[in-house]
């Protein structure tokens, strides 16, 4: 999937997470949270896992976390990155 435009997802609330995601030539995650020291290898896995299921190779994701859970910052990737590659049509069974 092609990031063509700026796109959000998500809330700074807590046990949530903000996703900011925009073009770029090459893939480059950024992880601020909370509870990195813990759970930042877990939070990169499921990030990682969630791009590679959607064939993104080029963007630039900023990740605000407040403490989320695994299937909230899964969902909340997966919206930025339909959101930022004007998906019209989504293939529902790479989201998992």
């Amino acid at each position: 999937m092609k990031i063509v435009k700026e796109a959000l997802a998500g809330t700074v609330e807590s046990s949530d997470l903000l996703v900011k995601i925009a073009p770029a030539s090459e893939l480059n995650v950024v992880i601020n949270s909370e509870v990195i020291k813990q759970f930042g290898d877990q939070i990169r896995q499921v990030v990682q896992e969630t791009l590679d299921a959607l064939g993104v190779t080029e963007g630039l994701l900023i990740i605000e976390d407040k403490g989320a859970l695994d299937c909230v910052i899964r969902a909340r990737v997966q919206s930025a990155v339909l959101r930022a590659a004007q998906a019209e049509e989504i293939e529902w069974e790479q989201l998992r």
